[in-house]
């Protein structure tokens, strides 16, 4: 079986850190949680994740200063991070969020729909990320004449038409929860992705 999607949550407070999780415990994914910006740097040295939920304001490196580390790192720079702070922060905190590289910006409390819809669909892109990769890996080595000489000649193809047709069902599925959460900061990353399996099934199609 995969493995989920990991999670991570990064908030100074215990009390919002259990909130989180019980708005995400319907989801397939895994949680993993970080009391401070430190911890999550931690978390992230051994860890991959599909998604950070960053607090803005906490004691010591906040969420700015977090966020710039992570970006900063060749690893983690293309994580998505959507920040999380109260509804009476600074009226430059939104600003400051898309300029530190956030996705989003959401304000406490904040409908939990709406942040689970968001958490699905990146998670989502996630897994079909990893997907693709792995097509794209077994293409490259079909191509290449590298694929172990006691693979069956006529199991790779029907298996790769298999994942491949997989993946674009996912992202027809990740297009209508975007749709339906009306977001439009997915509307980049599902492209991205679209233009990814049309490249991936162009190359198929050559090869079959």
């Amino acid at each position: 079986m995969a493995d989920r999607a990991k999670i991570l949550l990064v908030d100074d407070r215990e009390e919002n850190l259990i909130a989180l999780e019980a708005i995400l415990s319907s989801l397939d994914l895994v949680p993993v949680r970080a009391r401070s910006g430190e911890e999550a740097l931690k978390a992230l040295l051994n860890t991959e994740f599909a998604l950070i939920l960053l607090d803005v304001r906490m004691p010591g490196m906040d969420g700015f200063e977090t966020a710039a580390h992570i970006k900063r790192r060749e690893r983690t720079r293309n994580i998505p991070i959507i920040f999380l702070t109260v509804v009476d922060s600074a009226p430059d905190y939104a600003f400051r969020s898309y300029a530190a590289g956030a996705v989003d910006y959401l304000t406490k409390p904040f409908d939990p729909w709406v942040l689970r819809a968001k958490v699905s669909v990146f998670a989502e892109l996630y897994n079909m990320h990893k997907r693709l990769a792995e097509q794209a890996s077994m293409l490259r080595e079909r191509l290449a004449g590298e694929l172990p000489p006691d693979t069956p000649d006529g199991s790779v193809l029907p298996e790769l038409s298999r994942r491949l047709t997989a993946v674009e069902d996912e992202l027809a599925r990740a297009r209508e929860l975007a749709r339906k959460a009306q977001d439009p900061t997915l509307a980049g990353p599902l492209s991205d992705l679209a233009e990814r399996v049309l490249h991936l099934r162009a190359g198929f199609d050559a090869l079959s």
